[in-house]
């Protein structure tokens, strides 16, 4: 298979095993084979074109001119390899996950939780191969709404309002910002194609390109910037695969995938350190991550502490873009691949404690690490990532991040980097301390042991995966400087 027919395949794979899981809906061992074996096939597929792009390979597609300068078409780059690279590796270990979680809590409408989750993967890879903005826009709205029913799957009124608020805000943020940037960057460039330094360079005026910043960065409603961050803790409504889906697999790293392909290649990072009024995105960065750290402290439900600190981390890659420096552009890309194997182990592990025993507040986990000692040990692994302590992948993109900030000397951003990783350890430590030194209660509902084995599976293949990503972190990183433009 050449390059470009694996793309194409790459796209396709998914939507075909979505319409096979919808036929084989009454018969839920043949729908979960179905989706192993797609999830199996896809990645395999994606990773058949990785020595290509190392190798300076762009295999691209033109698949319909819509209109003038409007074209759904693919293109794979470095970042957009990483990102694929993680989504469907990552969508195997959840399904593996998905299977026991969904059974075990006897979930509702099972086929079409699977059938959509497999068109948001297909909506991913969409996103991740874009040759423009048009094409991106395009996937990047149908992942929103192929995901609300996912967000809404339990349909009682708390799941409908978080719900709702998901959707508002995504589409929201989109038709108020996302549009009238892409239209005004058609208007002023002449095209919305993603070409390596940009294309708005000598096409604005620096006030011109302030503005378009701003549009993209509020518009881009996923990558869950204050303000418009509201709609991911209103989202821990859905069932715990579904928050894994939206943490770590696909939507919020859609969101920076888009940031930090829009910067790099519509903008162009030459072009924005030639602008002093940009370095707004720096300070508005900054003031998330510090600030969702702190609310994310408050927080006694487990799943909107690792909510909050998922708009910190995000903001991570949106402040290691903003620095304006090739190495930590770089960090950027890396902290996409860490976030996303820290991240799903950690919702993996609270959705693991709720169905073994049905536990969701940090108060009620006082010695729970004696009973379930894999679910506990995995979180404490996806922990140490999100502070950055070695041997974990997070230490690694921080490292990146944090070398960006100093050779630029760029002191509000150490600073934020050094609060915001003890912000970390404080909301997170103290739960680990707790499951594993604090006494077990004593008393019939903490007899349970652990989840079940598909559960414990795939929480333990996360966690080993994000301390695999310190050690062998190679092709990452390659991708990541060739992003980057470092040789």
């Amino acid at each position: 298979m050449n390059p470009t027919d694996a793309l194409i395949a790459a796209l396709l794979i998914p939507v075909a095993g979505a319409a096979l899981v919808a036929l084989a809906g009454r018969w839920p061992n043949l729908r979960e084979t179905i989706t192993l074996v797609t999830a199996v096939v896809l990645f395999a597929t994606v990773t058949r074109l990785v020595p290509g792009v190392i190798d300076g390979g762009r295999p691209a597609v033109m698949a319909l001119d819509v209109a003038p300068g409007l074209d759904l078409a693919f293109r794979l780059e470095p970042l957009g390899m990483l990102f694929a690279l993680i989504a469907s590796f990552l969508w195997i270990i959840n399904s593996i996950y998905s299977i026991g979680y969904m059974r075990a809590n006897n979930e509702p409408r099972q086929t079409q939780f699977y059938v959509c989750f497999a068109v948001a993967i297909a909506a991913t890879l969409g996103i991740a191969f874009s040759a423009n903005l048009f094409t991106l826009f395009i996937f990047y709205e149908i992942l929103t709404l192929t995901t609300y029913p996912l967000v809404a799957h339990h349909g009682d009124s708390e799941a409908r309002a978080g719900g709702r608020t998901y959707l508002m805000i995504l589409l929201g943020t989109s038709i108020v910002f996302f549009i009238p940037a892409l239209l005004w960057t058609l208007s002023l460039a002449g095209t919305l194609d993603f070409v390596p330094g940009g294309v708005l360079g000598g096409a604005a005026s620096p006030t011109v390109i302030v503005i378009l910043l701003a549009l993209f960065a509020f518009g881009i409603g996923k990558a869950a910037l204050m303000p418009v961050h509201r709609w991911l803790p209103a989202a821990m409504v859905a069932p715990t695969p579904v928050s894994a889906l939206l943490h770590a697999v696909a939507v919020v790293k859609a969101g920076v995938f888009t940031i930090v392909k829009v910067g790099v290649y519509t903008f162009g990072i030459d072009t924005l350190s030639a602008i002093s009024g940009a370095d707004w995105l720096l300070y508005l960065a900054g003031f998330t991550v510090i600030a969702a750290s702190i609310i994310a402290l408050r927080q006694d439900n487990l799943k909107r502490r690792l909510a909050y600190s998922t708009v910190s981390q995000l903001s991570y890659v949106i402040l290691a873009l903003a620095i304006l420096t090739p190495i930590s552009v770089a960090g950027a890309a890396l902290h996409i691949a860490a976030h996303a194997f820290g991240k799903i182990t950690l919702f993996f592990a609270a959705g693991s404690i709720y169905t073994a025993a049905h536990k969701t507040e940090i108060s009620q986990l006082d010695g729970i690490g004696r009973v379930m000692p894999w679910t506990m040990g995995a979180f404490a692994i996806g922990a140490l990532s999100m502070v950055g302590i070695p041997p974990t992948a997070g230490f690694v993109s921080k490292w990146f991040i944090l070398t960006g900030a100093m050779d630029s000397q760029n002191l509000f951003a150490v600073a934020v980097i050094i609060v915001s990783t003890l912000l970390n350890a404080a909301y997170f430590m103290p739960i680990v301390y707790q499951a594993f030194f604090r006494k077990l209660p004593d008393n019939p509902g903490h007899s349970h042991g652990e989840a079940p084995f598909a559960i414990v599976l795939a929480l333990s293949l996360t966690a080993l995966g994000t301390v695999v990503l310190f050690f062998f972190h190679d092709t990452a990183l390659t991708l990541a400087r060739q992003l980057a433009g470092i040789s």
